[in-house]
């Protein structure tokens, strides 16, 4: 079995967002910066006025490659990990689904993989 997140009281917005489809980022209402992954303050300015925006659901591949030693019998291989630089802004690590290789600047969208209670963000290209 695949494992699943442990939600604490930082990240629990970002994850009951993410059971309803969408992708939800930080941004900094002192300096403006919008970032990934959930975090109490600020990367940029150490604020902690930090809000919850919805994500378009849009990037590009920055970085990628195919994984085929698994790292449990749980994960099917091969499969694409990569660095996806969202429209937003920042960069998040995610699977591309369909495990071919992905050029990097390959168009990406948001797509969603259950595991029981949660939904774990992951991209598709973009024809």
């Amino acid at each position: 079995m695949k494992p699943v997140p442990a939600p604490t009281a930082v990240t629990k917005p970002y994850w009951d967002a993410a059971r309803e489809g969408r992708l939800l980022l930080q941004r900094c209402t002192s300096c403006g910066a919008v970032t990934h992954y959930p975090r109490p303050l600020c990367p940029s300015c150490w604020s902690s006025a930090l809000e919850w925006v919805d994500a378009s659901g849009r990037g590009r591949v920055h970085s990628a490659t195919v994984v085929h030693h698994p790292p449990s019998p749980a994960f099917p291989v091969p499969y694409v990990l990569a660095i996806v630089e969202l429209e937003e802004g920042p960069r998040m690590m995610a699977n591309v689904l369909g495990g071919a290789p992905v050029g990097i600047g390959a168009a990406v969208r948001l797509t969603f993989e259950r595991r029981g209670d949660f939904a774990l963000p992951q991209f598709e290209l973009v024809d």
